[in-house]
C-alpha cells in the first residue's frame, strides 16, 4: 500500500472521537438534538484530505456507526458515502466559503442525509416519532465552526509536526 494515501492519524483519531460522542448517553429532553458529529467530522476532513478521506473511509465509519447505534446494517454506511459523495464533488468550492456558508452547507448535507435515514426507516417500518428528527439539521450546522476550527488546528499542529 502506498503510504501517501494512508488516512493521516488526526483523522483516524477524531473519527473515534466523534463515534464516542455519537452513543454518549444524553438526558432525555435534549438527546434529540444531538448533533451529526460523524457526519461533521466527515465533511471537515473530506474538504482537507478529500484523496485520502474518501467515500471507502465515509462507508467502513458508517458500518462502526450502524453496529454502535443497532440500526440496520449499511443505513449509515449508504448515508454518509452518499454524502462524502457530494462533498467530494463540490469541496473547492466549498472551500473557499466563509464559515457560516460552510455552515448552510452542512445543513443542507445533514439534511440529505436524515431524509435518506427517514426513507430506509419508512421501508423497514420504523418511521421517526416526532418533528425532533429533524433538530440535528439546526445543531449540526451551529457547531459546524466550532468543529472546524478544532480539527483545522489539529490538523495543522500535526502538518508541523511531519516538518
Amino acid at each position: 500500500m502506498n503510504p501517501g494515501f494512508a488516512v493521516p492519524l488526526p483523522v483516524l483519531l477524531s473519527l473515534l472521537v466523534a463515534l464516542a460522542l455519537s452513543i454518549v448517553p444524553l438526558p432525555e429532553a435534549i438527546a434529540p438534538l444531538r448533533p451529526e458529529w460523524v457526519l461533521l467530522v466527515l465533511v471537515y476532513w473530506g474538504m482537507a484530505f478529500p484523496r485520502r478521506v474518501g467515500i471507502l473511509v465515509a462507508f467502513v465509519t458508517g458500518l462502526f456507526l450502524d453496529v454502535l447505534h443497532h440500526h440496520l446494517l449499511g443505513q449509515n454506511a449508504l448515508t454518509l458515502s452518499l454524502a462524502m459523495f457530494v462533498v467530494l464533488q463540490i469541496y473547492p468550492r466549498m472551500r473557499v466559503f466563509p464559515v457560516w456558508q460552510q455552515a448552510v452547507v452542512v445543513a443542507s448535507l445533514v439534511a440529505f442525509t436524515r431524509l435518506l435515514q427517514i426513507w430506509i426507516q419508512g421501508a423497514t417500518g420504523l418511521p421517526p416519532d416526532s418533528i425532533w428528527y429533524w433538530s440535528p439539521v439546526i445543531t449540526s450546522a451551529l457547531l459546524w465552526p466550532v468543529v472546524y476550527h478544532i480539527l483545522r488546528d489539529a490538523r495543522r499542529r500535526w502538518l508541523l509536526h511531519l516538518t
